[in-house]
Parts: C-alpha cells; structure tokens; sequence
C-alpha cells in the first residue's frame, strides 16, 4: 500500500468517525424555540456578527426589529443599508452618541429607557423571529437600566423568538441567561497604529 493510500483510508476513517459524532449531535438536538445569544469581548465584530443574523434572517424572511444604544450621531453602513433597503425591519436607534460625547448621566440614562420601551415592545411581540439589542451591555454596565427587568425581558420572551445582545461586558447574570456566548478577542487593531476607522469597514 503506498503512502498515499495510506493517508486516503487514514483520511476517510477519520471524517467518517467525525461525521459520525456530528449526526449524533443533530439527533440529540430536539428542542425546537428561540435562542439568545451575547456577543461580548473587546474585539472587533461583535455588531457585524448580529446585523450578519439580521441578513439571514431577512433571507428566510423572518420579521426582524434592531435596536440600537448608545450609537446614532454618525451613520453607520447598516443603519443606511436598513433604513433605505430594508424597510420591514423595526429600526430604532437611541440617537445620543457615546456616552464620552454626551457627558450627561441624566440624559442618557432617560434616552436609554425610552429606548429600552422599544426593545421591551419587540421582546414581547411573538410576531418577530428576530430581536437584536446593539450595545445594550453597555447600559446595563453603566446602570442605566435595571438589570432584572431587561433579563426578565429577555427570559420571558415568546418561544420561538430569537434575541441577540452585543457589547462589552454586561456581567455574569447576563452571560448565564445566554443560550450562546461568544467572546471577540482582539489581537491587533489597526486604528491602534494610526489608521482611521473606515467607512463601509468599521462604520
């Protein structure tokens, strides 16, 4: 037997047994609802995952509602892309900026309650398949909402919806009512080099 057989059958015995352990894994996956998934770590990607689930979603032609915190004084690629392409998605956005631009406590914390409504709203409408809540970590992190209302929200979903959070942080009690949990680790970063953020890239 040559080398190269060797390795083909090596090969296929391999994928054969993975493939094996992968349909045993399906088998066991019988539960059909809605998950939630965080998107935390400090590196770059977290909202570009989640508006990647807002494109397959609207593929399948789910019902989708974003909202968006703390972002909302600079236009972003999705926010343009939503608002002018995609009209059936319920887009809200918190509209103040970072919180280092506003530097008002009070302010914020009064645009993200009444942003939270929006995102309470969607929470508890069985008619979306879909929710994203764009840097809601943030808000938690930072005290503006009430920790055990927005888990609630978030638990006592309907079923079949689906919800995804992004952000950094957002504490323990967050990651532990997660179905998922992605950690984005940065390793470079190139605005760290001087680079400016680019449009259509970063924003």
């Amino acid at each position: 037997m040559s080398d190269n057989t060797r390795k083909d059958a090596k090969h296929k015995a391999a994928m054969q047994k993975q493939k094996a352990n992968v349909d045993a894994a399906i088998e066991q996956a019988d539960e059909e609802r809605g998950v939630a998934v965080l998107l935390t770590g400090d590196g770059k990607g977290k909202s570009s995952s989640a508006f990647g689930m807002v494109m397959r979603a609207l593929g399948y032609g789910q019902t989708v509602g974003v909202v968006q915190f703390i972002k909302g004084e600079q236009l972003s690629g999705e926010e343009i892309y939503l608002r002018d392409q995609c009209p059936q998605v319920d887009f809200y956005q918190m509209g103040t900026g970072f919180t280092w631009d506003t530097q008002d406590r009070s302010a914020d914390i009064a645009a993200a309650r009444a942003t939270w409504e929006q995102a309470a709203r969607m929470l508890a409408d069985p008619n979306f398949d879909l929710v994203v809540l764009d840097e809601l970590t943030y808000m938690l992190a930072f005290d503006y909402l009430p920790e055990d209302a927005v888990l609630t929200a978030i638990q006592q979903r309907p079923l079949q919806q689906s919800v995804v959070v992004t952000g950094r942080g957002g504490g323990s009690s967050l990651r532990e009512t997660m179905d998922t949990v992605s950690e984005v680790k940065e390793i470079k970063h190139a605005f760290k080099a001087g680079v400016k953020a680019r449009r259509g890239v970063d924003y």
